[in-house]
C-alpha cells in the first residue's frame, strides 16, 4: 500500500482473529529487519487511518524498570516520555500545511485501555493497569546510567517503538493503546545489573506473547 510518506513496514494482511475482521502490520517488517528508528512510524498510520480502522493495539516488547514491571508481566502503560529524536514525528509539517497543535495530556484511548482491561479479566490473565513507557532511539539497549535517569523522571518501563506512533494515531484520528510484554529488566535492574543476556530474552518473549495473544482473543471475542 502506498501512501503520501512512503510505503509501509511491509504487507497490511487481513484476516478473521477470534471472529473478528482485523488487519495486522508488522511495524518491524517481514523478518524483522527495520530497526525502530528506521521505521516509517508515518506511512504505518497513515495505512492504518485509510483503511478506517476503528482503533489501534500496539503489541510491544519492554524492559522493565519499576519493581512491579517483572519479567514475564503484561502492561498497558497510561502514559510516555519521549526520549527519540530525529524521527518524523507529525503530519502536520511543510509550508503547505497550517501549523496544528493536538492534545496529548493522555497519550492512550482510555476506552481502548479498558476494553483491553476487561478483556484480560474475562479470560483470567493477568495486566498491570498503568504505567510510564519511557521510548528510547535504539536501536542500542541503554545504558545503566540512562535507566537510572529514566527512572528518577518517573519512567515505569522502556522501549523503543512507542513514539512517534502514538501521537501520529493521535494527529490522525485513531483510538490507540499499547499492550507491552516486559522482556527483561532494563539494564543495571534484576538479573541486568551487570549486562542484558539477550539470548535468553526469547523464551520470556514466546511465553508472553502468547498470553497477550489470549487477550487480543478475548478482546475481539467480545468486540463482536
Amino acid at each position: 500500500m502506498r501512501t503520501p510518506y512512503g510505503e509501509p513496514s511491509g504487507a497490511l494482511n487481513f484476516g478473521q482473529f477470534a471472529g473478528a475482521e482485523v488487519v495486522f502490520l508488522a511495524r518491524h517488517g517481514y523478518g524483522h529487519t527495520l530497526s525502530p528508528h528506521e521505521i516509517n512510524y508515518r506511512a504505518n498510520i497513515w495505512a492504518l487511518k485509510e483503511l478506517r480502522v476503528e482503533g489501534v493495539i500496539a503489541v510491544a516488547t519492554v524492559g522493565g524498570i519499576g519493581a512491579a514491571f517483572e519479567p514475564g508481566s503484561l502492561v498497558l502503560p497510561h502514559q510516555i516520555i519521549d526520549y527519540t529524536h530525529s524521527r518524523k514525528s507529525t503530519f502536520f509539517e511543510g509550508s503547505e500545511m497550517p501549523v496544528t497543535h493536538v492534545d496529548f495530556t493522555q497519550p492512550y484511548s482510555r476506552l481502548l485501555r479498558q476494553r483491553l482491561i476487561d478483556a484480560a479479566a474475562a479470560c483470567g490473565e493477568k495486566v498491570l493497569d498503568g504505567a510510564v513507557y519511557a521510548c528510547t532511539q535504539g536501536p542500542r539497549l541503554e545504558t545503566a546510567a540512562e535507566i537510572e535517569r529514566i527512572a528518577r523522571e518517573g519512567g515505569d518501563v522502556v522501549g523503543m517503538t512507542g513514539m512517534p506512533e502514538a501521537v501520529l494515531a493521535r494527529e490522525a484520528g485513531l483510538e490507540y493503546a499499547s499492550l507491552a510484554v516486559v522482556v527483561n529488566h532494563a539494564a543495571g535492574r534484576g538479573d541486568s545489573v551487570q549486562e542484558i543476556k539477550l539470548e535468553e530474552l526469547g523464551a520470556v518473549t514466546q511465553a508472553t506473547i502468547m498470553r497477550a495473544v489470549r487477550i487480543l482473543s478475548s478482546f475481539f471475542t467480545g468486540a463482536r
